[in-house]
């Protein structure tokens, strides 16, 4: 069932648990996604990046119709919208959240832009994320880890002026595949989660790469959704590899790679303590509409 992501961060904040976040860019990640989800009973949060996606509108109402005929709480969130047209084009498209990431822009720019784009998300009921600090590139992890990091003195303020949903902070992790090796803040995690409260939802990009129990620690520490994408398309790659899909092989390989994503996805769920968390909600009846030979 579409849900808005809103409805399932809360649920993890109050009761300390993260929903994995993947990116999905076709049919075969959707659908591998879902099926995980619903194998564990689990909500789950489909991220889509603008950038991996050449028609948005066509592949968010492709999305909103899997999610719709599913039996556990699924959000689409679009992933880094960089643009207030983005923004727009995604809602328009069926998203129920979006990200509003102006974290590159000084702290004012910053609260003007997402306020502006979470009074209109809100008025037609869709979440909105947005990031405090800056998650920088795995890749210069040496120079990006400290550049950013969230203040915590900030985060109330932020989030008090804004109005978002759920806030993605900086504490060590990066996008891609890291250069160095990875360690996060976790104090600064717990200053953060205190000042917000336990009932705030936060996120934490850049979870690929960082390590299963580090991640662990972090969505028992305050930590309600995680975004993942380096390692979920890794995992379809392995699993090809693997097979060793030569030759007449080629019949197979989008199985594969399919059943690759689902595993790995289950772990992470497994891992996160999203299994057993779908919830169900009772949908009330269509009103039945009398036809012209009914009236006759």
């Amino acid at each position: 069932m579409l849900v808005t992501m809103k409805e399932i961060l809360d649920r993890a904040s109050k009761e300390n648990y993260a929903v994995p976040a993947p990116n999905v860019c076709m049919e075969l990640d959707a659908r591998a996604m879902i099926e995980a989800a619903e194998d564990l009973n689990a909500p789950i949060i489909l991220d889509v990046a603008w950038s991996t996606t050449p028609d948005l509108e066509f592949f968010g109402k492709y999305l909103t119709k899997l999610c719709e005929e599913s039996a556990v709480p699924i959000a689409i969130n679009l992933d880094h919208g960089a643009e207030f047209a983005h923004a727009i084009a995604a809602i328009r498209a069926g998203f129920t959240s979006i990200m509003v990431d102006r974290s590159s822009a000084p702290y004012e720019d910053n609260v003007r832009e997402v306020k502006e784009l979470v009074k209109a998300a809100h008025a037609v009921g869709v979440s909105v994320e947005a990031e405090l600090g800056h998650v920088g590139q795995g890749s210069q992890y040496e120079t990006d880890r400290n550049a950013a990091l969230t203040d915590p003195s900030q985060a109330k303020t932020y989030v008090e002026e804004t109005g978002v949903d759920c806030l993605a902070v900086a504490i060590g992790t990066a996008h891609g595949t890291y250069s160095g090796t990875p360690y996060l803040d976790f104090e600064r995690l717990a200053e953060i989660k205190e000042i917000l409260g336990q009932d705030f939802p936060l996120v934490l990009h850049g979870g690929s790469g960082t390590g299963d129990e580090a991640l662990k620690k972090a969505a028992r520490m305050g930590i309600n959704k995680i975004n993942l994408a380096c390692d979920l398309f890794k995992s379809a790659c392995v699993g090809i590899e693997e097979a060793g899909l030569t030759g007449n092989g080629y019949y197979s390989v989008y199985e594969v790679a399919k059943q690759s994503e689902k595993n790995y996805m289950k772990k992470m769920l497994k891992l996160f303590g999203t299994e057993g968390k779908a919830w169900k909600v009772e949908r009330q009846a269509k009103a039945h509409v009398i036809t012209s030979n009914e009236e006759k």
